[in-house]
């Protein structure tokens, strides 16, 4: 079997379309790509455990305790176990985190991202670096970004969150949310705030927060771009007068619109040079692969699937769920509310109809999500809704 390439058939599971088996490719899918943004494969091992748990024979637990005595009981070593090892650990952490339903958005909750990610594998998982650090990076043709000081990390990082969680998303367009989430996470990363393992933290951090903004966060650009999402966030944060190179959020700004709107930039690397051949200096929209790459302003909000149908991944079809983002607007409300509003008297005709699609989809969220039957229990409206009711409302 060759060990160089996967021989889980993803795509396979995707279409197989049972639900629960989508869900945990998915977290595969991702877990195993953002390896690569270390240079790092997982073994044949893992994947055959992986494929366990996805068909449902073990638990992710007992999958992560399957490849903890997999490492301790190896007799025979590989020149590259090592590496093999910390891809397969981090994996498994990965898709444990992505698995949980609940999110702490703040320093503390980033650190244990980092902590329960690197769990068995580095020794100071979820401790903030004490020591500053630069790297070389091939985009840049052996330069660095300059990372924060590490005297300066946690207050960075209160800094950052904080403003994060004070910014509101009401009445902003489809194209300045995208914008905000750029920045905020492309500064997320620059703090670097461990010593490893930053990359792979923003990204599960970063899933996590978008699916608590009601995002439909797509697994398969984290699986299959996560080297360009990293050299995304260092083209945006790296900056040289004398080269004449400024800071650039525009390439991972697109990752972003492929990643939360289905648009198709082509998310190559060799485009992310600082220096690229003249062959690689227009990145296309492989949507409309006649047109030259437009600003984010510009950029279309759409894309084709496989039959050639428009399909928006901030909007849906449904008129029930419509309805109700109309009716909850800038309000909390109650069930017995939204009911009123809808003009609907049963009850569970309404939570089948209307709330348990909106929640699903991502357009309503609980304002007591760890408590369902919170005695004050209200729902209003996620980020991803607040864009359809911005858009309905015009």
């Amino acid at each position: 079997m060759n060990e160089k390439e996967p021989y889980i058939n993803f795509d396979e599971y995707i279409r197989q379309g049972e639900p629960a088996r989508q869900v945990k490719t998915g977290y595969w899918q991702t877990a195993i790509g953002l390896q690569a943004v270390d240079g790092l494969k997982v073994s044949n091992y893992l994947q055959d455990t992986a494929r366990r748990h996805i068909e449902g024979d073990i638990t992710i637990d007992e999958a992560r305790e399957l490849v903890n005595q997999y490492y301790i009981t190896k007799t025979a070593h590989d020149a590259n176990d090592d590496d093999k090892e910390e891809a397969d650990r981090v994996s498994s952490n990965i898709v444990k985190v992505l698995s949980s339903p609940t999110f702490d958005f703040s320093t503390g909750g980033y650190q244990s991202v980092h902590r329960r990610v690197f769990e068995g594998v580095m020794k100071h998982a979820g401790e903030l670096r004490t020591y500053d650090i630069t790297k070389k990076e091939w985009v840049l043709e052996g330069d660095t970004v300059l990372y924060l000081n590490w005297e300066d990390l946690r207050r960075a990082l209160d800094y950052d969150l904080e403003q994060e969680r004070a910014y509101s998303y009401k009445g902003k367009s489809r194209d300045e949310m995208i914008s905000h989430l750029t920045r905020f996470v492309s500064g997320l990363w620059q703090i670097h705030a461990f010593g490893e393992g930053n990359t792979r933290t923003t990204a599960v951090f970063t899933i996590q927060y978008l699916r608590s903004l009601g995002f439909d966060v797509d697994n398969d650009q984290f699986a299959r771009h996560s080297w360009y999402f990293r050299n995304a966030l260092v083209r945006a944060n790296y900056r040289n007068v004398s080269k004449g190179i400024d800071y650039t959020l525009v390439y991972l700004e697109r990752f972003f619109r492929n990643l939360l709107l289905g648009e198709q930039w082509d998310l190559r690397n060799r485009y992310l040079h600082i220096n690229p051949t003249a062959a690689w200096r227009v990145q296309p929209n492989l949507a409309d692969p006649t047109s030259t790459p437009t600003s984010s302003g510009q950029a279309r909000d759409e894309h084709r699937t496989s039959t050639g149908q428009v399909q928006d991944k901030l909007h849906t079809e449904n008129s029930n769920i419509v309805k109700l983002v109309q009716v909850i607007g800038e309000q909390e409300w109650s069930v017995k509310e939204m009911m009123n509003g809808v003009e609907l008297k049963g009850r569970d005709n309404f939570l089948n109809l209307y709330l348990n699609p909106a929640i699903a989809e991502g357009y309503v969220r609980l304002l007591y999500p760890k408590s369902p039957r919170h005695p004050r229990q209200r729902y209003l409206l996620t980020v991803k809704g607040v864009a359809l009711y911005n858009e309905i409302s015009k």
